[in-house]
């Protein structure tokens, strides 16, 4: 933990870029523990020990805010420079190059492409609800959950197709199996929302602070 967090409770600047009401974010995380502030604009991020993005709404509209606000750049610099991030929903879909939703560009961070699922009719598009998640890694984020069996809250329509699968830290069965959940260094992202999650989501937030 930085020198800054050991001191005081760790600092998350949470990325407010126009796109719905995020104090249920800000609420899960300063429930576990940590000091959680919306910025508006990379400028307001001050000294923070990690970056969460936690991302809603459609990409292309995403993608046209992060350029207009200068969080595009940002976003890429502090994974670049391996600095603490979490990434919700679509803010783990737009790290990638391409999403089939508006025939996007996006953040272009990891190799790989977001897709629509095409799945048995008999299931419901979007995705939505409590799912679990498998996974092999001995990540510091899932110290004290149970692979297979605890549960998650989804709501997407699109998924991620990383190019390299050593990314994956989490997996999903929805028609088939599908990586809802990545880390590199200290970059992770989940495609569920760890906030709508109750006591597992919470549990996982907490995780990712202990890692600061």
């Amino acid at each position: 933990m930085s020198e800054h967090a050991s001191k005081s409770k760790p600092r998350l600047a949470v990325i407010d870029y126009g796109m719905g009401n995020l104090r249920s974010v800000v609420r899960a995380w300063e429930h576990v523990g940590a000091d959680a502030y919306l910025v508006s604009e990379p400028s307001q991020i001050g000294p923070a020990d990690a970056l969460v993005f936690p991302g809603q709404g459609a990409i292309v509209d995403t993608m046209r805010l992060l350029q207009a606000t200068g969080f595009d750049v940002t976003i890429r610099d502090w994974i670049a420079a391996d600095r603490p991030f979490f990434g919700i929903c679509l803010g783990l879909q737009a790290l990638f190059e391409h999403s089939e939703e508006g025939d996007t560009e996006a953040l272009g961070i990891f190799k790989g492409s977001v897709k629509r699922f095409v799945i048995d009719p008999s299931l419901k598009i979007p995705h939505m609800g409590w799912n679990a998640v498998s996974f092999d890694s001995h990540a510091p984020l899932t110290e004290g959950l149970v692979s297979g069996q605890d549960q998650f809250y989804f709501v997407h329509s699109y998924y991620i197709e990383p190019q390299d699968p050593s990314l994956a830290l989490f997996r999903t069965d929805y028609g088939g199996s599908f990586v809802s959940g990545i880390r590199s260094g200290n970059c992770y992202a989940t495609q569920f929302h760890p906030e709508k999650s109750q006591a597992k989501g919470l549990h996982l937030y907490r995780n990712f602070l202990r890692s600061l």
